[in-house]
């Protein structure tokens, strides 16, 4: 059979819906294969820094304002030298360092600040949770670039009675208000190492591993 019809056959066959209370799916819709391998270790430009995230922030041409290694507090502030108790949770990076300079504007004029995520815990919304027959069911923070197999090499493969290629990833869509459901081929990933089966995650994606029947 010619390798179109056989990839019309397993995407076919993949529109079995998962149950799931509150969940409207898609039903196993194949998601495109990560087209590079980024070796960027930090979390991405949309990142929402949390309560423990630690962060480096710059103020061009006035080194004494920035700072090093300040860890965002348990009640989600944190305080640099003229910014006091300035809340840091909920925010991106962007839009913390746009609130610090409209803080730092009172003292200097035009200040341009960067902040940068530097450790990160990453809240459960911007977590990537694996559940099921792995090693090592986790929680792991997301970070820019993230895919299946980063995810699946941090909780160390499929466990022996893992069916691979009938996991599935539940991916909220802000677009539509629902979540929706995609078929992962982990096997092919993992075993055959096929590259076509490895695809890019986005913060608080799931993925759901079942074990097999046989």
């Amino acid at each position: 059979m010619p390798n179109t019809k056989f990839t019309k056959l397993l995407a076919g066959s993949a529109m079995a819906a998962l149950t799931l209370a509150g969940c409207t799916s898609s039903g196993g819709t194949q998601l495109p294969p990560a087209s590079f391998v980024s070796m960027q270790e930090g979390p991405g430009e949309d990142y929402i820094i949390g309560p423990l995230d630690e962060l480096t922030i710059h103020v061009w041409r006035n080194p004494e304002l920035g700072a090093e290694k300040i860890q965002v507090r348990p009640d989600g502030r944190i305080t640099t030298p003229l910014v006091t108790d300035m809340p840091a949770t909920g925010k991106t990076p962007s839009m913390l360092a746009q609130d610090i300079r409209l803080q730092l504007s009172q003292y200097i004029e035009e200040p341009l600040v960067s902040v940068i995520v530097t450790k990160f815990q990453g809240s459960i919304s911007q977590q990537i949770r694996i559940i099921g027959a792995t090693e090592k069911p986790a929680s792991l923070p997301y970070r820019a670039n993230m895919t299946v197999l980063d995810a699946m090499i941090a909780v160390g493969g499929l466990s022996e009675f893992a069916a691979g290629n009938r996991a599935k990833l539940i991916r909220f869509d802000k677009s539509k208000g629902r979540q929706q459901e995609y078929a992962l081929k982990l096997g092919d990933l993992l075993k055959k190492g096929d590259s076509r089966a490895n695809v890019l995650l986005m913060p608080g994606d799931v993925i759901i591993i079942p074990e097999s029947m046989f």
